[in-house]
């Protein structure tokens, strides 16, 4: 199981607040790091894995949890 490091809820918000969220929470996390981000924008499936191959992270996976999705994403670089 992923040891999960660090959580942002971006539920209530519209693109491209969640990846903004997660970027900024990114930052100050060390590399190696896990981010759970937790999105209910619809926008989100597409935004969150273009913007992990983007910014050099890996989207380690992408799942429905009932009213949202939950993200869990490894820092890279």
């Amino acid at each position: 199981m992923t040891q999960i490091t660090d959580t942002v809820d971006a539920t209530g918000l519209l693109c491209p607040l969640p990846v903004l969220k997660a970027r900024k929470r990114l930052k100050s996390l060390p590399r190696g790091a896990v981010l759970q981000m937790l999105a209910d924008d619809p926008a989100a499936i597409v935004d969150v894995p273009h913007f992990c191959a983007e910014a050099g992270h890996e989207l380690l996976s992408q799942r429905d949890d009932g009213p949202h999705q939950i993200y869990l994403i490894r820092k890279g670089k």
